[in-house]
């Protein structure tokens, strides 16, 4: 039974991104999102419903647009079938839980921010509001993390320390950055948030290390930071505590 309701939030998942890439993408343009309809941005066509199947339809389309023959970016498959994935993992985590309620929301949340932060450098305060009141309300009242001021605290420092590398860096960090990690600390907490930014800053130094190295970054070329604060703050989410007490085990 279980096997067969991860399947299906696998399915349900993929819908979802699905659709969070249109959001991703039409929202820091100013686009309607709920109403018009999915064409090729190249060549302008309205795409049909049978190639809007989440991973499949682009399998099948070999990545192009039947109209123009125009290269579909990886980037609408390669999110579907992530959240997907994580939304099965996180129900076999947690079950129908109020925990799980936090992890889809943190999920789409990140989902949308690493879209928009690809596509425009841009991480829209609309997402944030709109993803993490309810993750606060629901840290503070159904599920909360082992004592009740650890988000407050966790938002604060999350906040305040990319604030002053923002000011430290004048302009290296963006002001979407500094206000995403605040919305991280409200679901890792203030110890795991600390966690998130070591293993963000990590990822960034080494991916974009070997994007300098193979000639897919350039140097002063800025680059956008949301995708590796969202693959830092899921490996906190996810291994951040059994990291905590491998750690203080190996020292104590």
């Amino acid at each position: 039974m279980m096997e067969w309701m991860a399947l299906y939030w696998l399915v349900v998942g993929l819908v979802i991104g699905s659709f969070l890439n249109v959001v991703g993408l039409r929202l820091p343009a100013g686009t309607p999102f709920t109403t018009d309809r999915s064409r090729c941005p190249a060549c302008g066509r309205t795409i049909r419903a049978l190639e809007l199947i989440p991973v499949f339809s682009y399998i099948a389309l070999r990545g192009r647009c039947r109209g123009c023959g125009e290269q579909i970016s990886k980037l609408y498959p390669v999110m579907e079938l992530a959240t997907g994935s994580l939304f099965a993992v996180t129900y076999v985590a947690f079950g129908y839980s109020p925990e799980w309620a936090v992890a889809l929301l943190f999920l789409m949340m990140l989902h949308v921010i690493v879209v928009s932060d690809l596509r425009f450098m841009l991480i829209p305060d609309k997402v944030l509001l709109a993803f993490g009141l309810p993750i606060l309300l629901l840290r503070l009242t159904a599920a909360p993390l082992d004592v009740w001021w650890s988000p407050l605290a966790g938002a604060l420092l999350g906040f305040s320390l990319l604030f002053v590398i923002a000011l430290v860096s004048r302009g290296g960090m963006g002001g979407g950055d500094v206000k995403l990690f605040a919305v991280l600390g409200v679901v890792l907490g203030w110890e795991l948030v600390l966690l998130a930014f070591f293993f963000s800053v990590s990822l960034g130094a080494v991916l974009g290390g070997i994007g300098l190295i193979t000639g897919h970054v350039r140097r002063k070329e800025p680059m956008p930071f949301g995708p590796f604060i969202a693959a830092g703050a899921l490996l906190a989410y996810g291994f951040g505590e059994a990291v905590l007490q491998w750690y203080t085990g190996f020292w104590l």
